[in-house]
């Protein structure tokens, strides 16, 4: 991908991921009134960092051929690990935004892709209800059976 495109999609991306932060650190305030605002706009600022170096190390060559989720989620968990420099600050502040605002505007956002696409939805009609309640049955079941065996391997079952 050439630079100058990189960066000019990079700069639609912060400005998306700082809209969506602005709102998940509202709806966190709101949500958990004894949380420190301070320390929760920390929190969602660092996890707007980890996001958007998590996209650009995606669109780097030789990266491209994993998800760019699949980034995201590592470049957090590495960042986030007890030995790595600074692992603990992340997890302090982080800890200080909880699950559901940060789920409102993502959820939002997906509502708002799907619209776009409503006539393939159209077109899939009824055979995309059984797709989708397997495909969670599914990761619900798989969810729950690595979740038994790390407990089991832990000793906590």
């Amino acid at each position: 991908m050439e630079i100058r495109k990189l960066m000019e999609e990079m700069k639609d991306v912060l400005f998306i991921l700082l809209v969506t932060a602005f709102f998940t650190w509202i709806a966190n305030c709101i949500q958990l009134p004894k949380v420190n605002m301070a320390e929760s706009s920390i929190g969602v600022l660092l996890l707007v960092v980890i996001t958007a170096f998590g996209i650009l190390v995606s669109h780097l060559p030789g990266f491209r051929i994993l998800p760019m989720v699949f980034w995201v989620s590592i470049i957090a968990v590495v960042i986030s690990l007890p030995g790595f420099p600074g692992g603990d600050w992340v997890i302090h502040y982080t800890k200080q935004v909880g699950f559901l605002p940060i789920t409102t505007p993502v959820l939002a956002y997906c509502g708002l892709s799907l619209g776009k696409d409503i006539d393939a939805f159209k077109r899939l009609s009824w055979r995309i209800v059984p797709v989708a309640l397997a495909v969670g049955a599914g990761s619900f079941i798989c969810a729950t059976v690595l979740a038994e065996i790390i407990l089991h391997l832990e000793g906590i079952f």
